[in-house]
């Protein structure tokens, strides 16, 4: 029988947010393969399953992935090309070893994750390589249950899509969608709050940081720019307003 990949959501922060089957997976997994985002840095990802599963006895590798700028139908960056072949290598090494092998990654593996392009490399290399996708609880889930504040109802449309877009596409996004779910703010929230802003939208925002966490902050009153933000920065934009939700 053939080893398999586990590519597996880690959810947005929340060790206990982990699902059972993604626990009892990465529980018989023999190798850990995780992303990191600084090559001197520690994977995120690692540190959430860490406090809910052993790894002690599990051989651990923790990959430099560069976060770099992905745009659909582009060929990436020789960087982040190189990052994805080795993390692949490595794989494949230890699959070829006859080990079950997890790749935990923040949140939801089909939101915006490395999780695919992995995958799509591993599949360039070697097509008939088992890989199973274990979803996760997303950030937009999580910090919706933070504040009591539907993402959307009814007949309402919605809109995921990174702060990072340029002004242009954030403004059309306001414009046609009824709730904007706004991911990565962290590095240009003063931009994001100008525009919401512009648009009259800066009362039917939220910003929430490291939802469900000890460190949680949600803020309502977005009429000064939060400091420092966290990376596990998230905003909900509800252009029907928060009702008596909050």
């Amino acid at each position: 029988m053939h080893s398999t990949l586990h590519i597996i959501g880690t959810g947005p922060g929340d060790p206990e947010l982990l699902t059972i089957k993604a626990l009892n997976t990465l529980n018989k997994c023999q190798a850990i393969v995780a992303p990191k985002g600084s090559p001197d840095g520690q994977s995120t990802a690692l540190s959430i399953i860490s406090q809910m599963v052993s790894v002690t006895e599990k051989e651990v590798y923790q990959l430099y992935f560069p976060m770099k700028k992905i745009k659909a139908g582009i060929e990436p960056c020789c960087e982040v090309r190189e990052a994805w072949r080795t993390a692949a290598t490595k794989i494949l090494s230890l699959l070829d070893q006859g080990k079950e092998v997890a790749f935990p990654t923040l949140g939801d593996p089909a939101i915006y994750s490395t999780g695919y392009y992995l995958y799509e490399t591993l599949l360039s290399l070697r097509p008939e390589v088992a890989v199973r996708f274990y979803s996760g609880i997303s950030a937009m889930s999580s910090c919706s249950a933070e504040t009591a504040i539907p993402i959307c109802l009814g007949n309402e449309m919605l809109a995921v899509v990174p702060a990072t877009f340029s002004d242009e596409r954030i403004r059309q996004t306001l414009r046609d969608f009824d709730t904007i779910v706004l991911m990565k703010v962290h590095r240009v929230l003063d931009r994001i709050c100008l525009l919401l802003d512009e648009a009259n939208l800066l009362d039917k925002a939220v910003f929430v940081e490291r939802a469900g966490m000890k460190e949680e902050r949600i803020i309502r009153d977005l009429s000064e720019v939060p400091q420092n933000p966290h990376y596990f920065s998230t905003m909900i934009v509800r252009k029907n307003g928060m009702g008596n939700f909050c």
